[in-house]
């Protein structure tokens, strides 16, 4: 007999969770231990399905490291009791709080699925409704019993993606994320088809791990022309600062002004981790390809290689709250942990 997937669905805050009074207009959260009152579709799942909602729902914009931390701990505390897992979080920061969930989470064996929702559950042409309700059936998937997604991801209007690959493209369309560099590892039509040849499968199952030492010592310095000296020197120079992500142009360029090279070096030089990624939507730093990136790589910045802004600040904080040795913390970022990177040999 065929046991039937236990699903723990986690509701953190955001859209997803609202409904309308319709007297007042207003958005309020719902109860979701009656999911099913508003969302009766989901009887016909072929999952038993328990709810966990945050005592106080934050909005995503407030959403912080020590949220991520109650987000792992939840899924830590519950998993030998549950075959996957789905959390309902706001759309504007879950590439974020998906991809470092991903870091988070070493020998994940069964399926963490991050959706949410431009519109509110109540509204007549929500989107709520569909992503929920898939995103459970993604979950619930097994083939020879076993999950046939074994990794977090993240799904949205038909596609589900590799969480640490996506990135929020749009704030008003329902198609508001995408993994410019990772084709999806599912869509959802008539049917639900994943693509199974990109998909993470574990060879060996082993203990999981749980790393919930996360440091938040980062920035993101976006460069653009015209930048001023004193604007970089007053970020690198900020107390505590222990890595930077470095959006460049391109495929990784920067001005090759001796000030700007001579700042980054000086960074460098006193432990500052600094990590080159491309402002582009889509495509790859490569560094070393134009003189303007020959400097960057002689000095030492690490190659983010095809990760999103989000991936590479979740990596950093993640790869800094394991006091990775300064000397090896290079070779780790650019190595692919939890497939946010494409290597290509």
């Amino acid at each position: 007999m065929t046991k039937i997937p236990n699903i723990l669905l986690i509701y953190t805050g955001g859209t997803i969770g609202m409904v309308k009074d319709y007297k007042t207009g207003a958005l309020r959260s719902f109860n979701f231990d009656k999911l099913i009152k508003h969302i009766p579709e989901i009887n016909h799942l072929k999952c038993t399905i328990n709810t966990i909602s945050f005592e106080e729902p934050i909005d995503s914009s407030n959403m912080n490291t020590e949220d991520w931390v109650v987000i792992s701990e939840i899924i830590e505390d519950n998993y030998d009791k549950f075959d996957g897992f789905v959390v309902l979080h706001g759309s504007d920061t879950m590439s974020y709080t998906a991809s470092t969930i991903s870091f988070m989470f070493e020998n994940l064996s069964k399926p963490i699925i991050f959706t949410g929702s431009q519109l509110p559950i109540g509204d007549l042409r929500t989107d709520a409704k569909e992503n929920l309700i898939t995103s459970i059936e993604i979950a619930s998937a097994q083939e020879n019993g076993n999950p046939i997604i074994s990794e977090v991801c993240l799904y949205f209007e038909y596609k589900l993606y590799r969480a640490n690959r996506t990135t929020k493209v749009n704030s008003e369309h329902f198609e508001a994320f995408t993994s410019p560099n990772f084709p999806p590892l599912g869509e959802s039509g008539v049917h639900l088809k994943f693509n199974k040849q990109l998909i993470y499968k574990p060879t060996i199952i082993k203990p999981l791990k749980v790393r919930k030492r996360l440091d938040n010592n980062v920035a993101i310095l976006k460069i653009f022309p015209g930048i001023t000296k004193v604007v970089i020197e007053s970020i690198l120079s900020s107390k505590g600062l222990k890595g930077v992500i470095l959006e460049t142009f391109g495929s990784g360029n920067a001005p090759t002004e001796k000030w700007f090279i001579d700042l980054l070096k000086e960074a460098i030089k006193k432990g500052i981790q600094i990590v080159n990624v491309t402002q582009c939507v889509s495509g790859s730093v490569i560094m070393g390809h134009y003189e303007t990136s020959i400097e960057l790589e002689k000095i030492g910045v690490i190659s983010g290689n095809d990760i999103t802004t989000e991936s590479a600040l979740a990596k950093l904080m993640y790869l800094l709250g394991e006091n990775i040795p300064k000397n090896k913390f290079k070779y780790f970022f650019e190595t692919e942990l939890r497939g946010e990177i494409t290597i290509i040999d």
